[in-house]
């Protein structure tokens, strides 16, 4: 049987922040097999995202060797951040590219 997720502290923070800038936002961490922490929904547009923590040391922000198998075979969008601040950024500078 699977053990329950971790989820990086700052998750708690990134998904009220974009929840409040009225993104959707679907917390699938729980997935589990490398899949993204969360999806979020702006525009009909969705974003996957790997949330690590920026307070942590960089050798604990890598990629766990599942979530790096999900990201060299994931042929759709797919981006790690560590802060609501770059997950703002990321999907501000994402939007552009579809005229959004």
């Amino acid at each position: 049987m699977r053990r329950a997720a971790r989820t990086d502290d700052n998750q708690t923070e990134i998904v009220a922040g974009l929840r409040q800038m009225g993104y959707s936002v679907a917390i699938t961490s729980q997935l589990g097999d490398g899949f993204p922490d969360i999806i979020v929904g702006i525009k009909n547009i969705n974003i996957m995202f790997e949330i690590k923590d920026e307070n942590k040391p960089p050798s604990k922000r890598q990629l766990t060797p599942d979530e790096a198998k999900f990201a060299s075979l994931w042929r759709g969008q797919y981006s790690v951040i560590e802060s609501l601040e770059q997950a703002i950024a990321y999907i501000k500078d994402y939007l552009k590219l579809f005229g959004k």
